[in-house]
């Protein structure tokens, strides 16, 4: 088995097509967000990646049917001059060599579909509950910049700090040196702590708005809904202990 196959089912005509990477990363910021897109868009797919830079396992469903881990990639024609293709996956490459290599295939087989710009998704991890979370941004050309903030995205300085690791990264710097395709990373801001639907939802309206086009927002609403009821609770059970940690204090 060579070390990457992609497993390509359409050949859709695209035009000047637009790519956005969304693999699991810190809480999931991105992933949420691109399945997201693809679901209620109904995007289609076009292609599987499976590799052994993946881990070794399948998943197994309720019904008990079994998933080797792999990306995909989806793709949707938009109205307009721009087409958008979707990138996710159960995993990130495990290696230094395998985000390499897997990130190149991928970039290889994508440009034949006149790719032009790349979007990758991440969150910006902050270690404490966000209520109204940003999405800072990093270009690899400085004309990016107006369209960007124009649209919400925020630049702050020496944030991030210490670089974009991992796919978000990797993608951006090889489209950039060796595609001389530029793009940009769009990260919410999360706790880190867990999924975080809420970061996912501030990304995909600045998606939205920089793409053309509309997307249901409702359950992702909803999902951000319950994960303000549960962080709730969970500092609320915070502060009660505290509180009887200093009443015990006190009566010692």
């Amino acid at each position: 088995m060579e070390k990457i196959l992609i497993k390509q089912y359409k050949k859709p005509k695209l035009s000047n097509s637009i790519l956005i990477g969304g693999l699991p990363g810190i809480g999931n910021v991105g992933k949420i967000a691109a399945d997201y897109i693809i679901e209620k868009l109904k995007m289609q797919k076009l292609a599987d990646i499976f590799s052994q830079y993946l881990p070794p396992q399948v998943f197994v469903s309720e019904e008990g049917l079994t998933h080797l881990v792999r990306n995909s990639i989806y793709y949707k024609k938009l109205p307009g001059r721009r087409d958008m293709l979707i990138l996710v996956g159960d995993f990130q490459g495990t290696t230094q060599e395998g985000q390499y290599e897997m990130t190149y295939n991928i970039l290889e087989l994508l440009r034949k579909f006149d790719l032009s710009l790349v979007y990758t998704l991440g969150g910006y991890s902050t270690g404490r509950i966000v209520e109204n979370p940003r999405v800072l941004g990093a270009v690899t050309d400085l004309t990016l910049l107006d369209s960007l903030k124009g649209n919400g995205v925020v630049f702050p300085k020496g944030e991030p700090g210490g670089g974009i690791v991992g796919s978000a990264g990797i993608m951006l710097g090889l489209a950039k040196e060796l595609f001389d395709i530029d793009g940009a990373c769009l990260m919410g801001e999360t706790s880190g702590y867990f999924a975080d639907p809420r970061g996912a939802m501030e990304v995909i309206k600045i998606l939205a708005a920089l793409l053309g086009f509309t997307i249901d927002l409702k359950d992702i609403e909803e999902r951000s809904k319950q994960l303000e009821q549960l962080t709730g609770k969970v500092q609320e059970d915070i502060q009660n202990r505290a509180q009887k940690k200093d009443d015990l204090g006190y009566f010692g």
